[in-house]
């Protein structure tokens, strides 16, 4: 989020939960509102929960500024009211107490990160992730309007710029140790194999292909501009504490009759079996430590 400094300007509505606009003033965003900030200046918007309902008409407001965007941080806790609240800002074009005869496409901008389907707790069974109730704000919009809701940036696994980000700041840890030797490999632990492990390879899919082209680039005019990171490569390894387990029925393992699983990641990712593929499958974490060690010859 801190890479997209052109919004961080504007003025945008943030959902999630915790400490919203704290959270969104350390990324950067100098101008945020909340969507129960919005619900206050506007509370006949609110109308699902009949207790929340407002007994008397109040007047209606001209002097709220325009928001210029949505910003989504994760999951919200009241749902009904977030997914109302946001389509109001982009069917209005962020002027929610109005009303436009027709819905303004391309809509205003938006981020979001955290796109898990599903996440692990302490239910036997994973619950909803910051996917789904982004699966339910897409799915109201294209029905509503007709239109695909596109966003303007993704944050999160399994997104190649969130792999690059942290990658940057790993090489910025080495250089604070004064580490000489460049790191050549990365490793990327995690429990969800349509997140963790399908981000991971994708962005070692992806330094694959970049070392291809610098090969192609010095081949052709045995001249190459020097790049700022060494990387080589991302090993995935799958834990079996949280989303995943070889043997629960959820599990991304195929279907009998040979049927692929179905896909929980987002829907501007295509889906590729071979991603969710990890590289390593381990019980736990510290397993999965023990490992990196082994590989990388630091085990005793």
């Amino acid at each position: 989020m801190k890479l997209f400094s052109q919004y961080h300007g504007k003025r945008m509505i943030v959902s999630g939960q915790g400490p919203l606009v704290e959270n969104a003033q350390i990324l950067g965003f100098k101008n945020v509102v909340t969507v129960d900030e919005l619900r206050m200046a506007f509370p006949v918007l609110d109308m699902v929960d009949l207790q929340r309902r407002p007994k008397t008409t109040p007047l209606p407001r001209n002097d709220f500024p325009a928001i210029e965007g949505v910003l989504l941080l994760g999951e919200p806790v009241r749902w009904e009211t977030s997914l109302q609240l946001i389509m109001d800002v982009l069917l209005s074009n962020g002027n929610p107490g109005t009303g436009l005869a027709t819905a303004p496409y391309p809509h205003l901008p938006v981020l979001a990160s955290n796109m898990d389907l599903l996440w692990m707790a302490e239910a036997k069974m994973p619950r909803f992730g910051h996917g789904t109730f982004l699966l339910c704000l897409e799915t109201i919009y294209r029905k509503v309007t007709g239109k695909e809701l596109r966003y303007k940036g993704l944050m999160g696994k399994p997104s190649i710029l969130t792999y690059q980000y942290a990658e940057e700041l790993i090489r910025q840890q080495a250089e604070r140790r004064g580490w000489a030797a460049p790191i050549q490999k990365l490793y990327a632990v995690g429990d969800n194999p349509m997140s963790d492990v399908y981000g991971a390879n994708l962005f070692n899919q992806y330094l694959q292909m970049a070392k291809h082209e610098r090969a192609e680039k010095l081949g052709a005019s045995g001249l190459l501009k020097q790049r700022s990171s060494a990387t080589q490569s991302c090993a995935s390894i799958l834990v079996c504490t949280g989303v995943y387990s070889p043997k629960a029925p959820g599990s991304t393992e195929p279907a009998q009759g040979g049927e692929e699983p179905p896909f929980h990641g987002h829907r501007d990712f295509n889906f590729s079996p071979g991603l969710i593929e990890a590289s390593h499958i381990v019980n736990d974490v510290d397993e999965a430590v023990q490992l990196v060690f082994h590989k990388e010859g630091w085990a005793l």
